[in-house]
Formats: C-alpha cells, sequence, structure tokens
C-alpha cells in the first residue's frame, strides 16, 4: 500500500467495520494517520478492531447501530462529529448475502431483510453523511460487489444481486449530485474475497438444484491469482479511493477480481 499524507487526520466512518472488508479498512487508513468511526451491530468484532486500532496508536470512536434503522445511522454521525468535529470518508460497507435460494422459494421477509441491509443501508449512510460532508467535501466509498454487475451466474442471489447492482446506480447518481460540493462517491465490486459474511449467508441446496445451471471454467476460476482475494487488497483500494490521490474520480465502479468476473 501506498503512503497518503492527505489523509492525516481525515475522519473516517467505516459501517460493518468491525471485521472483513470494513476491518482491513479501518485499519489501514489509521495506519496512514486517519481517525475512525466503526458503526457496527457485532459489538465484540467492533471491540477487537478498535483494540487493534488503538494499539496502533490511533484514535476510534464506536458506534453500536444496526445499519438498516434511520435513527441509529443518523446517531452514530452525530456521534462521530460531536467526537472528531468533522468527517471527511464515508466506507458504506455494511452487508448480508442472506438466503440462497430460487426466487419461487424467496420468503418476502428475506427479500426485504438483503435489500433493507445491504441497500437501504446505504442510502442512509449516505443521507446522513451528506450533511456534514458538505462542509469541506470528502469521499464516499460504497462495496458493492461483481455479482449483479458484472456476473449473473450467482443461482439463488436475486436479492443479493439486486441490492449491489442498486449500490452501484444509487453511487452513480449520488456522484453526480453531490460533485458541485467536492463529494467524490465511488463503488468497489469484489469478486471472491476471504471475509466472514458467510456466516450470514443461508443456501437452500436442495431448493437450488432446480435452477442451477452446470457451468464449467477452466481450472481455477480466478485468472490473475488462483486463489480468493484479501481484505487487505480490497482496503488497499478503500484507501486510494479514500485519498487526494484518487480526486479526479467519481462515479467509477472499480472491480477488484484477478479477472474472475471475465471469465
Amino acid at each position: 500500500m501506498g503512503t497518503y499524507s492527505s489523509l492525516e487526520k481525515k475522519v473516517a466512518v467505516i459501517t460493518g467495520g468491525g471485521s472483513g472488508i470494513g476491518k482491513a479498512s479501518a485499519l489501514g487508513l489509521a495506519k496512514q494517520g486517519a481517525v475512525v468511526c466503526l458503526i457496527d451491530l457485532n459489538k465484540t468484532d467492533a471491540q477487537e478492531t478498535q483494540k487493534e486500532i488503538e494499539a496502533l496508536g490511533g484514535k476510534v470512536l464506536l458506534c453500536e447501530a444496526d445499519v438498516s434503522q434511520p435513527e441509529e445511522v443518523k446517531q452514530s454521525f452525530d456521534n462521530a462529529v460531536n467526537t472528531f468535529g468533522k468527517i471527511d470518508i464515508v466506507l458504506a460497507n455494511a452487508g448480508v448475502n442472506g438466503v440462497i435460494t430460487p426466487i419461487e422459494d424467496m420468503p418476502h421477509e428475506e427479500w426485504d431483510h438483503t435489500l433493507s441491509t445491504n441497500l437501504k443501508s446505504t442510502f442512509l449512510t449516505v443521507k446522513y453523511a451528506v450533511p456534514f460532508l458538505k462542509e469541506r467535501g470528502g469521499s464516499i466509498i460504497i462495496t458493492s460487489s461483481i455479482n449483479g454487475n458484472r456476473v449473473f451466474s450467482g443461482f439463488g442471489m436475486s436479492a443479493y444481486s439486486s441490492s449491489k447492482a442498486g449500490q452501484v446506480a444509487f453511487a452513480k447518481m449520488a456522484a453526480l449530485e453531490l460533485a458541485g460540493y467536492h463529494i467524490r462517491v465511488n463503488v468497489i465490486c469484489p469478486g471472491a474475497t476471504k471475509t466472514n459474511i458467510g456466516e450470514n449467508t443461508h443456501h437452500e441446496r436442495q431448493k437450488l438444484s432446480k435452477v442451477k445451471i452446470p457451468v464449467e471454467y477452466p481450472e481455477g476460476n480466478l485468472p490473475l491469482e488462483h486463489k480468493p482475494g484479501s481484505s487487505q487488497q480490497i482496503a488497499d483500494l478503500v484507501t486510494f479511493l479514500a485519498s487526494d490521490a484518487s480526486s479526479h474520480i467519481t462515479g467509477t465502479e472499480v472491480y477488484i477480481d484477478g479477472a474472475q468476473s471475465l471469465l
């Protein structure tokens, strides 16, 4: 990872900051001198990330919140500003895979849960960040996925993929709407990545067998490294997009998947 002096003393708010991509990004930004506010529903994970940042000598605030609940998201941003005085960077990262099942078997409650946790939370995160970012400008980064944007063979992932496609469209709308305030909005679209999101994934394998179409790939379906990417690799991209090194980049989705989605 490069060195980005423009991140020194910047204030970054990260949803889902307790684990996976959120945790790696929080640590990466802290190493560059940024102050970090972690918003996470899992207090135990967030506290572990907090300890690691403090061990680096960094400043961190922990806000326990459900990112699909407007008042909890708003309160978290208010707490961040009351503690650190400003907000410069926002990483809308919290999300779930949800239930993976055919469309006809998808309970509408599960559809709502996935869309609310992934897409509604992105809207709420940006909505409550904007009033503070408008004061100085800043960078918003949204964690989406190759699924729903460049890959559509994730059988049973209709809710997840719809939420991820929606994030990209929302980011482009926000990028244009907020450009006059010097707020940049970009999206990262990871492929297979080693994180703990699988804990929030529920495959209904027997039902999936009726819709799954066999697809054969060459040996190793990740051409660049033949293995899943790491949270750290994605965190390096987050750090770049948060910094002034990407000052002319907005409204853009960046695929970080080792060419997985090109097969």
